[in-house]
């Protein structure tokens, strides 16, 4: 019988694999108390809660250098791992960074990726508190990022506590990163020069540049949510209808999207740059946008965040206008 290999299983079947075996990896003084599965880990601490992360990116697989510079590179590897922070309530406090390349990439290729790194840490307000280096394979290069955040003595704010009745909520952009990578895809607006006058052109490359960098996701709102009584939380790193289904799962609801909602989130640049079906579909199933999507009581939304639809108490499913809608998002190993 051939050997399984990852493109024969799913992320989420792989994950199935995965988590037994790591739950059996036991030691050390601290108490679990949210492993693998969540958008970051907590474990018990004599001050506390310390809340912890990691994400890595892989040149030719989450970035290519004609599209992206060496610091936008680094912006984005520290965008990821603080986004996953805010998601469970918690304020970043330190990172650690890890980079494995090939000997021969040039030095000033890693320079870059440390000025990027440094430029998003103290964005966020979270020193870079050592890491690793290691030589990889031919043309090889591999960044990854732990980050630590605190949760300031607030419990952690999970994926499997939005109610039947409950609101969902974003905070934060839709489809913009997704976008970008379609019009990269397409060869357009590949330049890292900014166009001189607002137009079409403007459009394009902000687009581009909320994939290449990730942008700027609204990090304090995580803390805030959870104060305001969050229910479930998530960052949105593969698509809205894929990551809010991972919450319905946790939860055990059904989710609700309302399409006007969502088309207004479509209008504007992603509609002008794209078409409004192509639009509509990154607002869906778009990645890597690192907006923050919570459940709440009803009335208790906090100021900044719009409302997406509702929870019920149907079969744990995404559906909008009562429909399910025929895009996913992003798997690993599927794409």
């Amino acid at each position: 019988m051939p050997a399984t290999r990852l493109s024969d299983l799913s992320e989420a079947d792989l994950l199935a694999r995965l988590f037994p075996v790591y739950a059996g990896a036991k030691g050390g003084t601290a108490d679990v108390v949210i492993g693998p599965g969540d958008d970051a880990a907590v474990l018990a601490a004599p001050g506390g809660s310390v809340v912890l992360t990691t994400d890595t990116m892989v040149r030719g697989r989450d970035w290519r250098d004609d599209w992206s510079s060496p610091h936008e590179v680094g912006h984005k590897a520290v965008v990821q791992n603080v986004a996953d922070i805010a998601a469970m309530g918690a304020t970043p406090t330190g990172l650690l960074v890890a980079l494995a390349a090939d000997p021969a990439t040039e030095v000033d290729w890693a320079l870059g990726l440390a000025e990027g790194i440094a430029a998003a840490a103290r964005e966020a307000s979270a020193p870079v508190l050592g890491g690793d280096l290691s030589s990889a394979g031919p043309g090889t290069v591999m960044v990854a990022i732990t980050a630590v955040g605190d949760l300031g003595g607030r419990a952690a704010v999970r994926r499997d506590g939005a109610r039947p009745g409950d609101v969902v909520a974003v905070c934060g952009t839709l489809g913009r990163s997704g976008g970008g990578l379609q019009l990269l895809l397409a060869d357009r607006g590949r330049t890292h020069d900014a166009p001189d006058a607002m137009s079409a052109h403007r459009v394009v490359h902000d687009l581009c540049l909320a994939h290449r960098t990730a942008g700027r996701p609204p990090w304090e709102q995580g803390p805030v949510a959870a104060d305001a009584g969050a229910t479930s939380m998530i960052d949105l790193s593969d698509g809205l209808v894929r990551d809010l289904g991972r919450i319905a799962r946790a939860s055990g609801v059904g989710v609700e999207l309302d399409g006007e909602a969502l088309r207004e989130h479509a209008a504007g640049p992603l509609t002008e740059a794209l078409g409004a079906d192509e639009a509509m579909r990154q607002v869906l199933s778009g990645g890597e946008e690192h907006s923050l999507v919570a459940t709440f009581a009803p009335g208790e939304v906090p100021t900044g965040w719009h409302l997406l639809g509702r929870c019920t108490a149907g079969a744990p499913a995404v559906l909008v206008d009562g429909a399910v809608p025929v895009v996913t998002g992003w798997d690993h190993f599927r794409g």
